[in-house]
């Protein structure tokens, strides 16, 4: 176990190194010239060039690079080149939403797709079953801003029961009105992408109620439902922690949408923003630390699948 974890440790590690270079090389592709957005299109030439000497512009990219990465593993993250602010603490700040509204989605994402996938499965070749696994699909394939905008429409302009964008001034410090504000985002997110794990969930279940250790429960006395409920859903729980890891993907590029939608000032938005603006700085860290979450994500449940898997164990 030591040594795997090592292994994928030394993985993760180079994932991000090559995630970063990716990030700074593509930023340096895209149009558009930092210091001539900061000085204004009325500033000489000259007043540009200063500017962008003074920024560090003009300095070669592995320069740029390696002070941009050497601050990162030392814990800065730089500052932004339009305000002068800590890009550190602004993601803090900003993660203050986009962490819960994360976790809020995931977690509606689950109650949908576990008990209705299982059930989906249970009822197979039955109406309930045919009804549950059309519906998923049709959700799965709906744009996360349109059914946010479906969302809003019912449950904000029709019933007036939850805010349609926007959060509270003073953020957390006001947590009731802090959760409904995250509750119709985190619903949109949650509905698409628990439909899609749905369609997995009620795969992984059809596939463990062939499985013989199944049909030995049944055979024991047990109905074939009841022997899948107790023996078989324990495997296919397995079965979801790894695939969670990829909806955790799913997640924060909704997120970015969704914050946009709703007029939340979380990550996601501030992204949007400062990719129109050329802040470079804080663009590459920004996507640096979205690609880390989803890498350490993935990381955590790799581990988690050896470690609970005997087979997994064997195979390394």
């Amino acid at each position: 176990m030591i040594r795997y974890t090592l292994t994928r440790g030394v993985l993760l590690i180079a994932g991000l190194l090559v995630s970063s270079v990716l990030i700074f090389v593509t930023l340096r592709v895209f149009p558009g010239d930092v210091a001539q957005l900061i000085a204004g299109t009325q500033a000489s030439p000259a007043a540009v060039e200063a500017l962008r000497e003074s920024l560090g512009l003009n300095r070669p990219l592995i320069a740029q690079y390696g002070e941009w990465i050497g601050g990162v593993l030392a814990g800065d993250l730089g500052t932004s080149q339009l305000s002068g602010a800590s890009v550190g603490a602004e993601l803090a700040q900003k993660a203050q939403i986009t962490v819960p509204l994360g976790i809020m989605s995931l977690l509606i994402a689950l109650l949908i797709a576990v008990p209705f996938g299982v059930g989906s499965a249970l009822l197979r070749g039955r109406a309930g079953g045919t009804a549950i696994n059309v519906t998923a699909q049709t959700l799965a394939a709906v744009p996360v801003i349109w059914a946010g905008m479906m969302l809003i429409v019912v449950f904000a302009v029709w019933l007036g029961w939850l805010p349609a964008q926007g959060f509270p001034r003073h953020g957390w410090e006001q947590p009731g009105q802090a959760l409904q504000a995250l509750l119709l985002p985190a619903l949109t997110i949650g509905i698409v992408e628990g439909a899609m794990l749905l369609r997995f969930v009620r795969s992984a279940t059809l596939q463990a109620r062939g499985q013989d250790f199944v049909r030995t429960a049944a055979a024991k006395g047990l109905t074939r439902n009841r022997a899948l409920i107790q023996h078989g859903i324990p495997a296919v729980g397995l079965s979801i922690v790894t695939v969670l890891g990829l909806q955790v993907a799913g997640i924060v590029v909704g997120s970015v949408v969704i914050e946009q939608l709703f007029t939340l000032p979380g990550i996601g938005r501030m992204l949007v923003t400062d990719v129109g603006t050329r802040d470079l700085v804080k663009v590459q860290s920004e996507l640096l630390v979205l690609t880390g979450l989803v890498l350490v994500i993935g990381f955590i449940v790799d581990l988690v699948h050896h470690f609970v898997d005997p087979r997994q164990r064997e195979a390394a």
